[in-house]
């Protein structure tokens, strides 16, 4: 990206996602445009909810109304918290099978009586959006990948925004060891070449590794209230480093101090969040890309 339009992503040190979510999501909607007069087909994103997790049902209002703006066919399945595994492996196995469905989110988390691994491994890889199933997890292992969960795939997008597309000789802090976030940023951060370091709850002196940090990545997500103190001060980053705060509803970041210091910062929200979504739609179109290419 040109550095004009990298400062105007990060315009006084805040790092604004809800705009350069805007900037892609236009460009998705004009390729599937293009791609829809070629094909005669549209993408089709299918969403699963199992039970009735108020959380889970905001998300994927979110993702249909984000997917029908950017030309992507959604339909959803709503399915009581009874439904078994294998009914559930059912339908997973007509959604593989039906060409006009191109992605498949199976919105988590699951009841306990279903087994999540069990699920997104029944998925055929390339409908797989969340890019969880054990092929995309390969393929982003050994530097191929094609389809990375959204959040980690939003945040390298977002240090792409700012000129930190090659990370050689950059010191990357990651404070998240989860399977959504932290372990497949790890490698999707070593194949840009950073140096990476993770930390989590059971690190010892934290501010001994941030402050090394030239690209901070804190997803603690333990502030109850806007009131609880903060896990990232001001005086455990370093000058000039870029901090990424994907802890919501209340960040982990104290936004005001450390965004002076930093040379750009991620606001809660408005930072992570809208780039997760678009990140999504990134892979349904790249997946029915590969579908419609015959791609393996």
């Amino acid at each position: 990206m040109a550095p004009e339009a990298s400062e105007d992503i990060c315009e006084d040190h805040v790092l604004n996602g809800r705009k350069l979510s805007k900037k892609i999501r236009s460009e998705i909607r004009a390729e599937v445009e293009k791609l829809v007069e070629k094909h005669r087909i549209s993408p089709k994103l299918l969403t699963v909810i199992v039970g009735e997790d108020p959380g889970s049902q905001m998300y994927v209002r979110m993702k249909t109304k984000a997917s029908n703006k950017a030309g992507i066919l959604s339909e959803h399945y709503d399915l009581p918290a009874s439904t078994t595994q294998d009914e559930l492996l059912a339908l997973v196995d007509k959604l593989n099978n039906d060409p006009k469905v191109h992605g498949i989110l199976i919105q988590l988390p699951l009841p306990n009586h279903i087994d999540e691994k069990t699920i997104i491994g029944a998925m055929t890889p390339l409908k797989d959006v969340d890019g969880f199933s054990p092929s995309n997890i390969h393929r982003l292992f050994y530097g191929g990948e094609l389809l990375s969960s959204a959040t980690p795939h939003g945040i390298v997008t977002m240090l792409d925004a700012v000129g930190l597309s090659d990370l050689t000789g950059k010191h990357v802090v990651i404070i998240n060891r989860s399977t959504i976030v932290g372990k497949p940023l790890i490698m999707l951060l070593l194949n840009r070449n950073a140096t990476v370091t993770v930390c989590h709850s059971r690190t010892k002196d934290l501010a001994s590794f941030t402050k090394q940090a030239d690209v901070l990545v804190t997803a603690i997500g333990r502030r109850k209230s806007k009131d609880d103190p903060y896990f990232i001060t001001a005086d455990m980053i370093k000058e000039g480093a870029v901090v990424i705060d994907v802890a919501t509803p209340n960040g982990d970041v104290d936004f005001e101090n450390v965004k002076m210091k930093a040379r750009c910062l991620t606001p809660v929200p408005g930072g992570v969040g809208p780039m997760t979504i678009t990140m999504l739609l990134r892979n349904v179109v790249d997946a029915y890309v590969a579908q419609v290419s015959g791609s393996k």
